[in-house]
């Protein structure tokens, strides 16, 4: 065996000894030739033997031509704006399909002299840019010759991404994609494949497909292109993060301008205009987009969640469920994606000057107790995750005090990156001001804006849904109670402090502190006169107030206790806005608020329709005399009450109706305004409701939701495509309306009037008025009142009494007539029964 052994190793060394002394005879070329050809003979040998395994499914199957033939790539779902504008999309991956023919031919030029200049000649694999590559990329290190992958390919690779295949994961991917692009050729002509790479390729930022980047980056479709903004986003194909115009603009003009010669040599573009468009600036016009950015996000955040329980209960064809990430569903909703515009550009102007205003009225102080802070640090998810990994109160504060990057929002600076402890970043937050706007047509209760914060990726919370002290925005709800109980909006109520002993000793304060006087109920609306509201609410009935808040829209609980005068209710912006729609509809309150019209699939086809509300099926709650009395009270309050400022700073002009409202310790600040085309709410405060303004002169309503609902409605006003909300008005009040509504707002004591009848109080004129009303049908008063009109300084009860002197006379000539007409047929017929 070792004599074998030994003889075996002779002959080899033997051999080797041969071949070495053979090879020194050899010229050195000859040798280069031998070790270059058993190079490439290896080679292609191992590259056979990789094509063999991909081809036998060996690194793992490969997509069948039945697979290839049906692809679908997944589509956001889009939401539209009644006026047709995307207001944000539902999406896995952020793209969605285009056809050729909608995309800028320019582009398609530039894509293919960029990436695959031979893409209409090869079949999949192009053998000759794969020499190219060898030689050049290999052999003389030059980097021009590109990577020699076809457009099919590329595309094989963006549907099926790469896998890990240790150190063969290059060549058995390539290999892989050369079967792929082979099969997609056999299946697809040219101009699908253009179109399925152009949808398919990813730009960067989560957008996948031409149309995203052509949306995203210049806010055009790809068919509106111009060359230079074509080039641009093909340039980018080769390292989307690198050419990224919106980060490195001059790597990104370079490779343009790249792309631009490559057109200039194809003869798609004159070569005297290549110089000119070299020198452009790249002008973007970026659109920022994601689930926690863009337009109108606590919507498209409400509205997915009804979407996604809506389509539990809708199939497609072949059965399977609708998926709103990968579908492409198209969501048509009510909102105005201008007056969604103005509303968030209002309190991203507003809210800096406000939360500033907060900052400066606390100076150092702490607005917060220690009470509020160790709440919210103990409902905070960093504590409960630490609580429940079993750490000790004593070792997770030391976690809170330990400084950390993070990105924080501010009304200032926006989102800011800085280094703060969680402890600190609660406080921050504590102090940081929120804000909710809804606005909606009163007579349909279409919402035509939606405003539920200022940023979504950093407070979710919406505060359009959230349930707040609403303050006096109540009180139109205790002075229609108040007319509905008879009471006239002349009845002259004292401003008193008064002590309720059967309310636990209840002692309800004006604002101001100031008392006296005798108040109309449009001076002591537009004033919010907190005494007058609440002597109202106990004439009315406290129950008959909450009843009436009920029947006008609000439908969170509204406790039975005469503090609901002052807004002790609990109550979102969707409630308000339904209750002042109530109002500005002349006392008709709409069906129901209405945002969601329709979803349809991809391809247009209806999935479900949700039908508007009827001005049929609205409900009468005020009558129209109540309801006008209601009106021109409100628009007291904007005229020459705590809402003056929209009249003189903002300069809105026209009808408009509306209240403030601030809550105790100034927490809360609403506004809320309408005319009879579009009612709108503002709700300003902190996150806790323990937090607050210092003082009453900067944190009253009128400083706080009054701005944002002034600077909101002003740029509505200013676009003439919102004419009809500018100009929009009421019918004129009856002639008895008005008599009722004709008196001084404020009188500094309840007046004596000496006429022809003696001594005559207001309260007794009101109630002699009121009398009279109640004596005689509408019709009547109104003939009576247009035949004999009110005389100059005429008091109202000296007029009440010659209208029923005249009504009396009336009915006394109708008594004798009827009289005569008997006795007339006693005569004649009288006889004739005696026959």
């Amino acid at each position: 065996m070792r004599q074998y052994q030994k003889y075996n190793w002779a002959f080899v060394v033997d051999k080797w000894t041969r071949a070495k002394a053979w090879a020194w005879e050899q010229p050195r070329w000859k040798l280069g030739l031998y070790g270059i050809g058993a190079a490439v003979a290896a080679g292609v040998a191992m590259v056979m033997l990789l094509m063999v395994m991909v081809a036998l499914g060996l690194t793992g199957p490969l997509p069948t031509y039945g697979e290839l033939s049906s692809i679908r790539n997944h589509q956001a779902s889009s939401i539209f704006s009644e006026d047709g504008v995307v207001l944000g999309k539902y999406y896995i991956e952020n793209r969605n399909d285009v056809r050729t023919d909608e995309i800028s031919p320019l582009l398609i030029h530039a894509l293919i002299a960029t990436e695959d200049a031979r893409f209409f000649e090869h079949g999949g694999i192009d053998l000759r840019a794969l020499a190219r590559v060898l030689v050049k990329s290999i052999l003389f290190q030059d980097e021009s010759a590109g990577g020699g992958s076809t457009l099919s390919q590329q595309l094989a690779k963006n549907l099926y991404p790469r896998k890990a295949y240790w150190v063969l994961g290059m060549p058995i991917n390539k290999i892989r994609e050369m079967f792929v692009a082979r099969r997609l050729e056999k299946i697809y002509d040219k101009d699908a494949l253009l179109a399925l790479y152009l949808n398919t390729v990813p730009f960067g930022e989560n957008a996948f497909g031409i149309k995203v980047a052509a949306n995203r980056f210049f806010k055009k479709s790809p068919e509106q292109l111009r060359v230079e903004e074509a080039a641009t986003l093909v340039g980018m194909l080769k390292a989307t993060s690198l050419y990224n115009p919106r980060k490195n603009e001059a790597q990104a003009m370079e490779r343009r301008n790249t792309v631009l010669h490559l057109l200039a040599r194809d003869g798609h573009i004159p070569a005297e205009k290549l110089d000119s468009l070299c020198k452009l600036p790249i002008q973007l016009d970026f659109q920022a987009e994601g689930h926690e950015e863009g337009t109108a996000t606590y919507f498209r955040e409400h509205l997915r969640q009804e979407v996604l329980e809506i389509l539990k209960d809708y199939k497609k064809a072949d059965g399977t469920p609708y998926n709103v990430y990968t579908d492409g569903l198209k969501i048509y909703t009510t909102i105005d994606s201008r007056l969604q515009r103005y509303a968030e550009a209002a309190v991203a102007s507003q809210l800096p000057l406000i939360q500033a205003r907060f900052n400066a009225d606390w100076g150092k102080r702490t607005p917060w107790t220690e009470e509020i802070l160790d709440r919210v640090w103990r409902e905070s998810d960093r504590y409960k995750d630490l609580k429940a990994r079993g750490r000790s109160d004593k070792a997770i504060q030391k976690v809170f005090d330990q400084p950390t990057e993070m990105t924080i929002f501010d009304w200032q600076k926006g989102a800011v990156d800085t280094m703060l402890t969680p402890m600190d970043s609660i406080k921050h937050y504590l102090v940081l001001l929120n804000v909710g706007l809804l606005s909606a047509e009163p007579s349909t209760g279409l919402i035509r804006a939606w405003v539920g914060g200022g940023a979504y990726r950093f407070i979710q919370y919406d505060h359009v849904k959230s349930k707040r002290p609403v303050g006096s925005t109540f009180k139109p709800v205790v002075y229609a109670a108040a007319l509905q109980s008879g009471m006239l909006p002349c009845e002259y109520t004292p401003s008193v402090l008064t002590r309720y002993d059967e309310y636990k000793g209840w002692e309800p304060q004006n604002s101001d502190g100031k008392y006296g006087g005798v108040y109309s109920m449009a001076g002591a609306m537009s004033n919010s006169v907190n005494t007058v509201a609440v002597q109202l609410a106990l004439r009315a009935g406290v129950k008959n107030v909450a009843r009436l808040g009920t029947d006008m829209g609000i439908a969170s609980p509204i406790p039975n206790e005469p503090a609901i005068a002052l807004g002790a209710v609990d109550a979102s912006l969707l409630d308000m806005v339904m209750a002042y729609s109530t109002l500005a509809n002349r006392g008709n309150r709409p069906e129901r608020l209405h945002y969601l019209d329709r979803i349809e699939t991809a391809d247009g086809e209806l999935i479900v329709a949700f039908k508007r509300p009827s001005d049929r099926k609205q409900v009468k709650v005020l009558r129209n005399d109540h309801a006008d009395m209601m009106l021109h009270i409100m628009q007291q309050v904007i005229d020459r009450g705590t809402g003056s400022r929209l009249r003189g700073e903002f300069g809105i002009t026209g009808t408009l109706m509306g209240k403030t409202g601030t809550t105790q310790d100034q927490g809360d600040g609403w506004f809320m305004g309408f005319n009879s085309r579009l009612v709108t709410g503002v709700w300003i405060g902190a996150e806790q409701s323990g937090i607050h303004f210092l003082t009453l002169s900067n944190g009253q309503a009128a400083r706080t939701a009054l701005p944002v609902f002034g600077t909101y409605l002003s740029r509505v006003y200013q676009n003439n495509a919102f004419k009809s909300i500018r100009t929009a008005g009421y019918p004129a009040p009856t002639d008895t309306v008005r008599a009722l509504l004709d008196c001084p707002n404020f009188l500094p004591e309840l007046p004596i009037f000496d006429d022809e009848y003696g001594d005559e109080p207001i309260a007794d004129d009101m109630e002699e008025w009121n009398k009279t009303v109640a004596a005689m049908d509408e019709a009547t008063l109104r003939a009576l009142m247009e035949e004999f009109p009110r005389r100059d300084e005429e008091s109202l009860g000296r007029y009440a009494r010659r209208l029923q002197r005249k009504h009396n006379r009336a009915e006394r000539k109708e008594d004798i007539q009827g009289l005569k007409e008997e006795d007339w047929e006693s005569i004649f017929f009288s006889k004739k029964k005696e026959q």
